[in-house]
């Protein structure tokens, strides 16, 4: 599952600094995540980095882009691979 940041978002700017695979970034209006990078920080650390230092609770999972512990890994291995 990939996260997404919803329009509760303050645009804070302390998840983006934190994303290990720079999937997040700046929209036009808000913060986003790109789902293609997003690996739930599944590889880096044990939990989302991005929810452990979001003030406002706006980082939940993306339900269109359900994947699981083992997916979530495969596309961490991708992401390092292409480093």
């Amino acid at each position: 599952m990939a996260l997404m940041i919803t329009d509760e978002c303050i645009n804070c700017d302390v998840c983006e600094p934190e994303c290990p695979n720079e999937a997040i970034f700046l929209g036009p209006e808000i913060y986003e995540i790109n789902p293609d990078k997003c690996t739930e920080c599944v590889g880096h650390f044990p939990e989302p980095q991005c929810v452990q230092v979001c003030p406002v609770a706006c980082i939940p999972v993306n339900p269109a882009r359900v994947e699981d512990r083992e997916t979530l890994y495969q596309k961490y291995v991708r992401l390092v691979s292409q480093k």
